[in-house]
């Protein structure tokens, strides 16, 4: 089959690799689309600690055609979305809940093959059975929704409360949908990127703007997310939050990435850092959210181009360009 790899820091080819063959407990899924993400480039860098190559994509959906001799749950035909996290379910952190944090922590796409490829193998537990009005290639949104749930699931945001997210791609922008939905009396965003805002202002935005100095907030945000991963944007978010607030950084910075902190200041004023890590407990959640309709498959991808093109999609996407990418085999 053909599939993108990842062969070394810096070099993504698409190549003929064997066919994957499922495990007991596996089904083999025939991809309709992968989204791009971040986390791709940070593999691409070398980041994550993958062994490389590897088959990226951890954002994909598809049609079973091959199940493993002990599962019954699912049968070939069936469309299904893909939760890439595999965990150990052994250690610490998955014996108390904290899945995403597991000691051994994996995800198909990411330490194993995935679905930037023709086929790609998935453990039945991590498969969500799709209703026929969602679109295949539509529901590789599911994952990324999954990530954007759990960043509320850390926020506990409560209603009412003033939201300022830096970041208008496609987690800021899925962050700003959730926002709208979990009762925030505004939502602003922030980017530098002018397309990027004209799509918030589409989606229902309180306030768009390339300096949040240009937003009338002076006593700072109830909640201020970063969906960046930029250093710059992380710094000036620190500062805009209000009083008994709360910072989420929600963007994946580079390893290297630092920023400085007032500790006076977050004790004074009683001001929460977090973070929130890829999924948890979060991907049904998303899926059903998606089926309802919570965003539009039609705004969030912007291209949607061949799996051959995967080197030239990951260029388009660093460079800033649109706003979800996916790859369709």
């Amino acid at each position: 089959m053909k599939a993108a790899v990842i062969e070394s820091i810096g070099k993504a080819v698409v190549a003929e690799v064997p066919d994957p063959t499922p495990g007991p407990r596996q089904v083999v899924v025939e991809v309709a689309a992968c989204g791009l993400c971040g986390t791709d480039l940070h593999i691409l860098q070398g980041e994550f600690a993958p062994t490389l190559p590897v088959v990226p994509g951890h954002e994909f959906a598809g049609e079973v055609v091959g199940l493993g001799s002990e599962v019954t749950e699912l049968a070939v035909g069936d469309r299904v979305a893909v939760d890439p996290s595999l965990y150990c379910y052994e250690c610490r952190y998955c014996r108390t809940g904290h899945n995403n944090l597991c000691e051994r922590w994996a995800a198909i796409g990411v330490t194993t093959a995935g679905g930037a490829a023709q086929y790609a193998v998935a453990p039945v537990a991590n498969c969500v059975r799709l209703p026929e009005h969602v679109r295949t290639q539509d529901a590789a949104l599911i994952e990324p929704l999954s990530c954007a749930v759990r960043g509320y699931d850390v926020l506990r945001a409560q209603l009412g409360a003033h939201v300022l997210i830096y970041g208008s791609g496609t987690m800021g922008l899925m962050m700003l949908e959730l926002a709208k939905r979990t009762g925030a009396a505004s939502v602003e965003v922030v980017d530098l990127n002018p397309d990027r805002l004209a799509t918030a202002r589409q989606l229902g935005v309180s306030g768009s703007a390339a300096n949040a100095d240009d937003l009338e907030r002076p006593q700072g945000w109830d909640i201020v997310v970063d969906a960046t991963g930029n250093a710059g944007a992380i710094q000036d978010g620190l500062g805009r939050v209000a009083k008994a607030g709360t910072f989420l950084q929600f963007g994946v910075a580079d390893y290297a990435t630092r920023v400085s902190i007032d500790p006076y200041r977050i004790y004074n004023q009683e001001i929460t850092i977090t973070g929130s890590m890829a999924v948890l407990h979060s991907y049904e959640r998303a899926a059903e959210l998606f089926a309802g309709g919570v965003l539009d498959p039609d705004v969030f991808i912007s291209d949607r181009l061949p799996l051959t093109a995967y080197p030239e999609a990951l260029e388009r996407f660093a460079s800033g360009v649109g706003r979800k990418i996916v790859v369709v085999p």
